[in-house]
């Protein structure tokens, strides 16, 4: 890490009155600078309350957005406008509009991993943090659509026992992990505590001993008293899990390339100190968005606040786009 990139940042975070929030994907230098570090939903909560002048959001653009939409008075920049999603560019407009109109009577349950305009024609936003306590909430009677990621919307409804209408998308990073390798390292490591994101494919999660969100697996690692754990998910999580847990080992759970070991999402690696450095002191890129657009995704992201919070929400009878 260089100290004179650093020593920038913090000064120009007091300059601008700015506040850094990263995901936990990022790499270790950058959560290390962060004011906060967090998953998709606690970071849209950082975003939401914080009284900071700027917001530098070091994650993927859905994630800027998302501030951007809960918190419109402040300006949200990002180090790179490339840092994009395969579940976004999976899921276009055009054609995640057309799939909820096959389902007018349906509630619309959408990843937050998701674009603005689709976020705009969702009934309610979910993480996997929160992904239960959202579904439970929908009455019992009412279809439901869930999208864009497959995999965490098929764990779902078996966990929980109700029929979605599935969106066929996933996760790039995700899906890379290979089951039949993922058994064999269980045989060599009999001791080791398997946990996984439910955006694998059910075939890794089958061997996890945990699934959960990205918080709940840096939990498990916390408090677990087990040495040895098989990670199936990003690995710039591991940053955290060895800063809580220096005692311990972290395998990471195995992908489909045998020459390679790790599994890296190509979108968040595309921030760099250098980045955030340039943003802090441009101001770009910044992450704007059309007024009509932020006030009808608006809605569904404040129906996940109030479940996530224990509020009451009022569900529409049907989508009349």
């Amino acid at each position: 890490m260089s100290y004179d990139v650093v020593a920038d940042i913090q000064r120009l975070k007091r300059e601008k009155n700015a506040v850094i929030l990263a995901h936990y994907y990022e790499d270790g230098a950058i959560q290390d600078i962060a004011d906060h570090v967090g998953d998709s939903f606690q970071l849209a909560k950082f975003g939401q309350t914080t009284r900071a002048d700027v917001i530098l959001l070091a994650g993927v653009v859905f994630m800027a957005e998302s501030v951007k939409i809960l918190n419109p008075t402040k300006k949200v920049i990002v180090p790179d406008l490339d840092a994009g999603c395969s579940l976004v560019k999976g899921s276009p407009y055009d054609k995640y509009l057309a799939w909820r109109r096959e389902y007018p009577d349906g509630i619309a349950v959408t990843y937050i991993n998701s674009s603005a305009e689709v976020k705009a024609i969702s009934d309610v936003i979910l993480t996997s943090s929160n992904a239960q306590k959202i579904v439970e909430s929908i009455p019992r009677e009412r279809p439901i659509l869930f999208g864009p990621d497959q995999h965490l919307g098929r764990w779902l409804s078996k966990k929980i026992g109700r029929e979605f209408h599935l969106w066929n998308g996933a996760c790039e990073v995700h899906v890379l992990f290979n089951a039949r390798r993922l058994h064999e390292l269980t045989l060599q490591h009999p001791d080791a505590v398997v946990i996984a994101h439910p955006e694998c494919d059910e075939s890794i999660l089958a061997y996890a001993h945990v699934v959960g969100s990205t918080s709940r697996l840096l939990e498990e690692v916390a408090n677990n008293p087990a040495k040895k754990f098989i990670v199936a998910t990003e690995t710039g999580i591991f940053h955290q899990m060895k800063k809580s847990r220096p005692d311990v080992e972290l395998i990471q759970a195995p992908v489909l390339d045998a020459g390679c070991s790790c599994n890296d999402c190509p979108y968040m690696k595309l921030n760099t100190l250098e980045k955030i450095r340039h943003a802090l002191e441009t101001g770009e890129p910044e992450v704007t968005l059309d007024e009509a657009l932020r006030e009808r995704a608006r809605v569904s992201l404040d129906r996940m606040m109030d479940i996530a919070a224990g509020r009451p929400v009022r569900w529409p009878e049907a989508f009349t786009q």
